[in-house]
């Protein structure tokens, strides 16, 4: 087996042993990705100079006996995460030469792990898009076919996964941006629970939605993660003050008993037959494990997406304000005075799915429509949310798909934003009641693409979701594929 192709425990264990050293896996990591990456465009930028500096001194924290399961392990981030001294882009040419001074919470929380970081990942210009097209820095490729989408938004997150061009890395999930990639990449990714993990130092698309998660190669790296990033942090308002659980102290208890609800409204027609074969799979096997399956509602499912792209376009509009090129930024060198400046500055600096969520949310938050349709869809997302706490009194667990379809090629619905947005009709409905879901590897199609199998849970309910994941991958292989390029 090749240094990139180890997971973070079992990387962590030849570092233990010494039978490896942070340095030699962080060079092997920098190769990999210099010899495939031109073809899978994950990265924006990549930091080697920085990586080998952090893999010494990770060298040196082992040597004196540090045990911190992240040490020495080489991670990549979504160019979403501010990063001191490093290029932060968040895909957009707005931002293309913006360096922070300083750290985000999770970022500064992973490095005091001892991880290293070897770059920042590329994505949907401001995490807007369900396939990765929208980047200033060019599409990705899905590393198991690529002449298809690795999903959106957190595409470069999930193809570094695939590619093995990262150990782990971190997205953001705002209406699936981490489970719909991890799905058509044959990853695992996690949303937590909103809350969960700090914002402070994320780049904010839509701040009621966004929440930081990881991609890994396995459940057991996605609870170290998890761990590594979680906990309150006074720097977020919106962080909450609860302990974070050992998440790694009883993924191995099985499923025996626990029950599990199949929503009626996610397993409906349109559904790709392959994708519902494998759904069906999944659900035969949880049976055989002990697990107690039955039928729940979601009744205002159906809302679910016009509901999110009036509160995200609404959130998106407040937040992207602040691009105007005076401030940091790209500043347009034609003006002929300040509003001039403002219009052009912004005109070339956002892309076009960027535009068109910005006129939306501007839109629906104007004078004389606030009523009619931001205010409408925060109460819509309110039954929605007690959608989930309902089903909850019933069942632990939903177990859903993750995405209609597996991934599709590149340039198929960039001509036709509704079906796009509809990539994300699964996924959606999670980040407006604000609950926990991950995506694990669940098959493939006849063409060789990825189907990914999605569980939810209850409001910081990851430990749960992490053990009935890890449960369905003690049974199946679909997480030790490897793609091919």
């Amino acid at each position: 087996m090749e240094i990139f192709d180890l997971t973070i425990h079992e990387m962590q264990a030849k570092l233990k042993a010494k039978e490896l050293s942070s340095v030699e896996a962080t060079r092997a990591m920098l190769a990999r990705i210099e010899a495939v990456d031109q073809k899978v465009n994950a990265y924006i930028t990549v930091t080697p100079e920085q990586a080998l500096a952090e893999a010494e001194a990770a060298d040196k924290r082992i040597a004196a006996g540090d045990g911190a399961p992240l040490t020495g392990i080489p991670v990549g981030l979504k160019d979403i995460f501010v990063t001191k001294g490093i290029r932060t882009t968040c895909g957009s040419k707005i931002l293309s030469n913006f360096i922070p001074p300083y750290d985000g919470t999770a970022v500064a929380r992973l490095k005091a792990q001892g991880a290293v970081i070897v770059g920042k990942l590329n994505q949907d210009e401001f995490a807007m898009g369900s396939s990765s097209e929208s980047s200033y820095f060019g599409a990705i490729h899905n590393p198991w076919n690529l002449e298809c989408t690795p999903g959106g938004s957190s595409g470069g997150s999930a193809a570094a996964i695939a590619a093995r061009t990262a150990t782990a890395t971190l997205g953001t999930d705002t209406g699936g941006s981490i489970r719909q990639p991890a799905s058509h990449c044959s990853c695992v990714g996690l949303k937590p629970t909103y809350g969960r993990v700090s914002r402070y130092g994320v780049i904010a698309y839509a701040s009621s939605l966004d929440q930081v998660g990881p991609l890994t190669r396995d459940v057991r790296d996605a609870a170290i993660m998890l761990g590594a990033v979680a906990g309150y942090d006074r720097c977020d308002s919106t962080s909450v003050d609860t302990p974070v659980p050992d998440y790694l102290a009883n993924l191995e208890a099985g499923v025996k008993g626990l029950k599990i609800g199949l929503p009626a409204q996610y397993y409906i027609e349109g559904l790709d037959p392959e994708v519902k074969g494998a759904m069906d799979r999944a659900i035969e096997l949880y049976k055989g494990l002990g697990a107690e399956i039955r039928e729940v509602q979601l009744p205002h499912t159906e809302y679910a997406v016009a509901t999110y792209y009036l509160v995200a376009t609404a959130e998106a509009s407040s937040n992207l304000a602040r691009y105007d090129g005076v401030r940091f930024g790209h500043r347009t060198e034609t003006a002929k005075g300040l509003a001039d400046m403002f219009a052009k500055s912004r005109a070339e600096g956002f892309g076009a799915e960027v535009k068109r969520r910005i006129m939306l949310g501007t839109y629906a938050l104007s004078s004389g429509y606030y009523d009619a349709y931001y205010l409408k869809a925060q109460k819509v997302r309110t039954l929605i949310q007690r959608d989930f706490l309902n089903a909850f009194q019933e069942v632990d667990v939903l177990l859903t798909p993750v995405a209609p379809t597996p991934s599709f090629k590149l340039g198929e619905k960039v001509g036709d934003p509704l079906q796009m947005y509809l990539s994300d009709i699964f996924t959606i409905p999670v980040n407006l009641a604000g609950t926990c879901a991950m995506s694990i590897p669940a098959g493939f199609n006849e063409a060789g693409l990825p189907i990914g199998l999605q569980l939810i849970g209850k409001p910081f309910g990851e430990a749960e979701i992490l053990t009935a994941a890890y449960a369905f991958e003690r049974e199946t292989e679909w997480h030790k594929r490897k793609a091919v390029i």
